[in-house]
């Protein structure tokens, strides 16, 4: 009878330990399972950063690369801007040396043509002067120079100007010295008579002719 109950209590003492076993490795388990759970939330957290830290990187990469690329088109504007002026103001100058090389040449010209204007009235006032004279030849001779010598300076663009007797005076035109009575009412205002011949140059006149007008 005793035997029989040390066995009973044998029993139940192995049930115990199986059962505090069992506990343990429940318990075991449960930490284990919780400690994987922690691993991998951990695991879980450390990739969503990295990734953050990643994405943030590669923004700012694109943002530097971005900037970078502006700086650069900023820098090509403004050496396109720089040759477009240097350009233009290269163009200027030709264009203003050009003019300052052709009016030099036509002021040259206008005062070796205009120094000879005193010479032209020489001739007028000779050729007056022989007409009266019974020497044709002498006249055929200085007439013959003065045509030669108005022609050469009519191909450097000498032109007299074409003003007589009872034109209408114009003071835009015309240079009045002096004033007389008109010899009659018609030639009031009107040109009386031509002292000196007017000439012009091209399109513009070097000497006025000076005119005495009725009053």
């Amino acid at each position: 009878m005793k035997k029989e109950q040390d066995i009973t209590k044998d029993t139940d003492k192995n049930e115990e330990v199986q059962e505090s076993s069992k506990a343990g490795n429940t318990s075991n388990d449960e930490t284990s399972k919780d400690q994987s759970e922690e691993n991998h939330e951990g695991t879980t957290l450390d990739e969503q950063e990295t990734s953050e830290e990643t994405s943030t990187n590669n923004d700012k990469e694109e943002k530097e690369e971005l900037s970078e690329t502006e700086k650069l088109q900023l820098a090509l504007d403004a050496e396109k801007d720089k040759h477009l002026r240097l350009f233009a103001e290269f163009e200027n100058y030709k264009r203003r040396t050009s003019k300052e090389r052709l009016e030099l040449f036509k002021t040259a010209g206008q005062e070796v043509i205009q120094s000879l204007l005193p010479v032209l009235d020489d001739f007028d006032r000779a050729i007056k002067e022989l007409e009266k004279s019974t020497d044709k030849d002498a006249f055929s001779g200085v007439e013959l120079i003065n045509n030669k010598l108005r022609e050469t300076l009519k191909s450097k663009g000498l032109e007299p100007m074409n003003v007589k007797s009872g034109d209408t005076f114009d003071a835009d035109l015309h240079e009045a010295i002096t004033q007389i009575s008109a010899p009659s009412d018609e030639m009031k205002g009107k040109i009386i008579d031509v002292v000196e011949r007017g000439y012009t140059l091209g399109d513009k006149i070097i000497r006025y002719p000076k005119v005495v007008t009725g009053k």
